[in-house]
């Protein structure tokens, strides 16, 4: 199965000009037989089928125990290996693949060693830093970007954008900056329900790179849908900002995906017109945050109807 018109790393990238749909994928659990890891990879793919989606991404989860002072809504299971899960399980999909990397995880060899023999056509990972500066690290963040310069063709490297964050500081545009100096070629956002806040940030990167004249790199916008509250529990442990007039619909309504996937509509709309305004070259990431088979099939029709959106 390979996505439309993509076939390379370096493609996805040069297309994020007119905009590009991922779709982002949690491997299974890390108790998961090989015969089940192929199952969960078939049906990801076979849902997938009627979208055509250009890239995928694979997430690498860690426990985040630092995160946040209240507990995890969802306990922690740990997974395989986003790598793994690509290479051993993933053959049928042959298109662009971002996998994430939570390099405190790794030792600075391991790190190393991978980003020295992953297939650099094919695949582009994304660095992510401890989630606060309490936890324990094996590699920080920029040890894996030094790790990263040093080799002679390391994979192409994104980095996460937060709007959260720069709603608080007011800096993280100058984040992006330091990280696309670091060798950053595309970002990927947390996910995004607060307009204002990822417009801000856009706005602040988009012109901030313009006054220094330098050439903004892409930026893929999260969105997901929201089915239940316990599911608006887990995006709150996560750092996502959602308006109070949303949370509150959200929570009074009968049907609270409704709700949610109606506004991710909206959100996706509003997004793609913005940064073609800006002239920002940009992508949108769907994806489902749990595993219930409502949010999965609602974050599909999601993806096709922003497919649609994209042309």
């Amino acid at each position: 199965m390979a996505p439309p018109e993509t076939s390379s790393a370096a493609e996805l990238l040069d297309r994020t000009r007119d905009g590009v749909l991922l779709y982002g994928l949690t491997p299974p659990r890390a108790t998961t037989t090989a015969d089940q890891a192929d199952a969960v990879a078939e049906a990801a793919l076979t849902r997938l089928r009627s979208v055509q989606v250009d890239g995928l991404i694979l997430y690498d989860v860690d426990a985040e125990v630092d995160r946040a002072s209240t507990p995890r809504p969802f306990p922690f299971l740990p997974m395989m290996d986003p790598a793994d899960f690509l290479d051993r399980h993933l053959a049928a999909w042959d298109g662009p693949v971002v996998v994430y990397r939570a390099v405190s995880k790794y030792t600075g060899d391991e790190l190393g060693r991978w980003l020295s023999e992953v297939q650099r056509d094919r695949v582009l990972t994304v660095l992510v830093g401890a989630a606060s500066r309490d936890q324990a690290v094996r590699t920080s963040l920029p040890e894996a970007y030094r790790r990263h310069a040093g080799l002679p063709r390391p994979p192409r490297m994104g980095g996460v954008v937060i709007a959260e964050r720069h709603a608080d500081a007011g800096a993280e545009h100058r984040r992006m900056l330091r990280k696309q100096d670091a060798g950053c070629e595309f970002f990927v956002s947390q996910i995004c329900y607060d307009l204002d806040r990822t417009r801000n940030l856009l706005s602040d990167y988009a012109y901030g790179c313009r006054d220094l004249g330098r050439a903004p790199r892409p930026v893929v916008l999260t969105l997901a849908p929201c089915g239940s509250t316990k599911t608006l529990e887990f995006m709150s442990w996560l750092g996502i900002s959602v308006p109070d007039w949303l949370r509150t619909e959200i929570t009074r309504s009968a049907d609270p995906l409704a709700v949610s996937y109606e506004q991710c509509v909206v959100n996706a709309r509003i997004l793609i017109a913005f940064c073609r305004r800006l002239g920002l070259p940009f992508g949108i990431n769907v994806e489902s945050l749990t595993n219930r088979k409502v949010e999965i099939d609602a974050s599909i029709d999601l993806a096709r109807e922003i497919r649609s959106r994209l042309g």
